[in-house]
């Protein structure tokens, strides 16, 4: 059998988290990836989904999955409330893991869970379930690095990227060893404190994405903050490889009657604004 010219072979498809996480920062259409955040179970399962479908169908590079939790350290009140109307509605790990499930045909999920929801399940079998679920990713903002050893090597024995914060307060030695540790990209938190919309991105940005891409050739996201169009632009400028927004999705889809398409339209505006 003769074998197809290079050009006309078929791009091989990912098969790991990691792989899928690379894929998509790789191939990008603007100046950096979007990853809007959406919170499981808000306000219900059924919509969540339909919100990440919304999101993929109008340029997200990939999505971050949220599971609720009651006391969540890093969210900001719009986040957190959210978080609690899904936990009143019913949510659970499991659910939000189907959700994840759906959406990761489409396009790559990293799901953002706090470490006691971990430990309940044990790292190495959430890991496998994630992989089960062919979730990309796993952000645990509140298990700092020295702790983190169990569950990131359970990540790796699954390829599933887990993935790291960094802030503007992180000295330089615990960022080289963050960045030698991380697996799929580097989430860079723009400020000091929780999630929430901002008005202006601060001029310490450049230098913070800096710091942190001297240290790693893994793609360098900023999240925490980015509400607008122009905003994700100027991080994009600012020499983010990927652009995470939340809390401005996250107040529409509660303000909206029809989350979704309120949602998407939103997200639509973001992904143009990346474009070069």
């Amino acid at each position: 059998m003769t074998s197809r010219p290079a050009r006309d072979r078929v791009p091989a498809v990912p098969k790991t988290g990691t792989d899928r996480i690379a894929a998509a920062f790789a191939l990008r259409r603007g100046r950096a990836a979007l990853m809007p955040y959406v919170m499981g179970g808000y306000p219900d399962l059924e919509t969540s989904l339909a919100i990440g479908e919304a999101y993929a169908a109008n340029g997200a590079d990939l999505v971050e999955l949220g599971v609720p939790y009651s006391d969540p350290l890093a969210d900001g009140p719009v986040i957190h409330a959210a978080g609690t109307a899904a936990l009143k509605a019913g949510a659970t790990l499991d659910g939000v893991l189907e959700v994840g499930t759906a959406l990761a045909r489409r396009v790559p999920v990293v799901l953002m869970c706090y470490v006691n929801l971990v430990l309940a399940r044990g790292a190495r079998a959430l890991a496998t379930r994630l992989a089960e679920a062919q979730i990309s990713g796993l952000i645990v903002p509140d298990l700092p690095l020295h702790e983190a050893g169990e569950v990131r090597a359970a990540c790796n024995a699954s390829a599933i990227a887990f993935v790291p914060l960094v802030a503007p307060t992180t000295p330089d030695d615990r960022l080289s060893a963050i960045a030698e540790a991380a697996r799929g990209f580097i989430y860079v938190v723009s400020v000091v404190g929780t999630t929430g919309e901002r008005a202006a991105l601060g001029d310490h940005v450049a230098g913070l994405l800096a710091r942190v891409k001297e240290r790693t050739e893994l793609p360098v996201a900023l999240g925490f903050g980015i509400s607008t169009p122009e905003q994700a632009a100027a991080a994009a400028d600012a020499g983010a490889d990927g652009v995470i927004v939340a809390s401005r999705l996250i107040r529409a889809v509660s303000e909206a009657e029809d989350p979704a398409t309120v949602a998407g339209e939103l997200v639509a505006d973001l992904a143009a604004g990346l474009i070069r």
